[in-house]
């Protein structure tokens, strides 16, 4: 499951309106081993494209660097797409790096933005749930 509060979840969908007409991409962080993002961490497309993401090199160590100050580690990795749904293209499902990421999608298709989340292995793709709270307290389960 991928929990997130509220204002993380404006601030992704604010991030992938500034960056149309290009796909947006961002990094979540949290507690190791949980799904609960504490941080979301804008990243510029090195691709710079409307089809795919690439998380810039640099924007990927400086998130990774602050992670790790803060005692959490890369929880995920969060891209838009701009006229699809929100559930992973063959690229996406082939570019997933870590089989322990979350891989959170928000689709700016059909006038409403959704956010869907998924878990890829070995080419399995299993969505998730996401649960967008008011406020997220990490302290509790």
């Amino acid at each position: 499951m991928l929990r997130l509060d509220h204002g993380t979840w404006l601030a992704m969908l604010a991030h992938a309106y500034d960056e149309l007409p290009y796909e947006m991409c961002g990094l979540l962080a949290g507690p190791a081993g949980s799904g609960d993002v504490q941080c979301f961490y804008p990243c510029r497309n090195a691709a710079r494209s409307a089809r795919v993401y690439t998380v810039d090199p640099r924007d990927h160590l400086r998130a990774d660097r602050d992670a790790e100050e803060r005692g959490w580690e890369i929880l995920g990795v969060v891209h838009s797409h701009t006229h699809t749904p929100a559930h992973p293209s063959p690229t996406d499902v082939d570019q997933s790096p870590d089989p322990a990421w979350h891989y959170a999608i928000v689709s700016l298709a059909d006038g409403a933005p959704a956010l869907r989340s998924w878990r890829i292995s070995a080419g399995n793709i299993d969505e998730e749930a996401v649960v967008v709270a008011e406020w997220l307290d990490s302290t509790s389960e």
